[in-house]
Parts: C-alpha cells; structure tokens; sequence
C-alpha cells in the first residue's frame, strides 16, 4: 500500500496534507525517514513513526480506555467533555466511537472502535456480553439486597424483572455486580430498586478483558488479539 494512502487512512489528514508529512521529513518507518510518499509499504507487522510518535498499521481501530469521572460517551456531547477528546487526533480523525456509553460520573473500562462488525457484536443483545462494576453505595449492603438482585428487581419502564448475573458484597458499601444486558443507568436503577443508591460507579471488566491495573484513568491502548480473544472475538 501507498504510503501516503497508509498516513491518510490513519486518520493524519487528506492525501495532500499526508503527502506534506512525508516531504517534510516527519514520517519513518524502522528508524529510516521516508522521502517518497508512494512508495510501496509491506503492511504486515507495519509500526511507522509520525513525529517521533509510532503508529501500529490497523485496518480498525480498536482500543480500551480507563475513563475517568466527567466526560460523556459521545461524540456530540453536550454537558461535558467528550470522551473521545482523550484521544490523539488522528485516532478522531477516524471516527472511532465508544460501544456503549458509560454514564459521565461512571469511571472504568471503555471500548472503542471504527469496526462497526465488532461494534455490533459486542452491543447486540443477544449475545449478553457479561459487564462487571463495582458500585459504591450510600447505605450499608446486606444480604437481602443482593438476593433481590439475583432474583429480579422491576423497573417502572421494563414489564420484565431485571436480573443481575452474579451480585456479591465486596465492603459494608461496595457491591460487585455483573449484568449482561445494557439499559439505562440499569445498576443505579437496580440498586436503587432495593432500596439503596449508588454514590460512585467503575466498570472493571467486559467480557473476559478486566481493565489493566496499569492503564491510569484518561490513559488508552490498542485492542490485541488476545484482548479480542478474551471478548469472544476471533479474528
């Protein structure tokens, strides 16, 4: 593939501006500055650098982020800073987009992707991806809470009892709940439904993939294969 087709599929602007970089001396591929923007480039195992900066060649872009308290799950936010604003730009530039949403004052593990095939397959909810949180409550747990959510709880616009898949007490007010469907503020809901309140709220894990202890909250990485393993993603 052309190099400057790589550059521009890569988020780093139109053909002409990825034509610049080049030209300009600021793209590199194993240590070698580029002069030729057409030159032919082998893919596979492709790491360039723009601006000291490497870059992994991805058909998608798929990536984990640790998201912090006070950004929205959109790309048109409207209340708070975007999620997406955590990313470099040429990541933007790709439109990639969060699956799913995390509410603004939820912190923890968030995909994103370009891929609209894995997008799909990771929201569709008929595959009941598991999602592990750990919830901060504002009253003590108990053991009558819990088996409530294990058995079931109503919510006023939902005819069917909304069941958690595993719920255990993690402290006197933190609980461990996993769900496999995905609606509105569902665990505050649920928690509150018991006849508690969530205070604070971290995803720690979708599917088999847990956040790292490692990615500090605002930091990101690139999805590996063995991530998309751990999803139920083959590839």
């Amino acid at each position: 593939m052309q190099l400057e087709r790589i550059l521009h599929h890569h988020g780093f602007g139109t053909r002409k501006n990825c034509r610049g970089l080049v030209r300009q001396g600021r793209v590199a591929i194993a240590g070698t500055v580029c002069a030729d923007p057409f030159m032919e480039v082998d893919t596979a195992g492709l790491v360039f650098t723009v601006d000291g900066v490497d870059w992994p060649y991805a058909e998608f872009a798929s990536l984990m982020l640790n998201k912090p308290a006070g950004y929205e799950c959109s790309r048109k936010p409207k209340h708070h800073a975007g999620v997406l604003e955590l990313l470099p730009a040429p990541l933007r530039e790709r439109e990639v987009q969060p699956i799913g949403r995390l509410d603004e004052d939820t912190t923890g593990l968030l995909l994103i992707t370009d891929d609209g095939q894995l997008n799909h397959q990771l929201s569709s909810a008929k595959r009941k991806v598991p999602k592990v949180y750990l919830a901060t409550t504002r009253h003590p747990l108990d053991q009558a809470q819990i088996d409530q959510l294990l058995a079931g709880v109503q919510l006023h616009d939902d005819p069917e009892p909304v069941v958690a898949a595993a719920c255990e007490i993690v402290a006197e007010h933190q609980l461990r709940l996993t769900l496999t469907s995905g609606k509105y503020h569902q665990v505050k809901r649920m928690v509150a439904a018991v006849g508690n309140r969530v205070d604070a709220l971290h995803r720690e894990a979708v599917g088999e993939l847990t956040l790292p202890a490692d990615l500090k909250p605002g930091e990101w990485r690139w999805l590996s294969a063995v991530d998309l393993k751990k999803l139920g993603i083959s590839q």
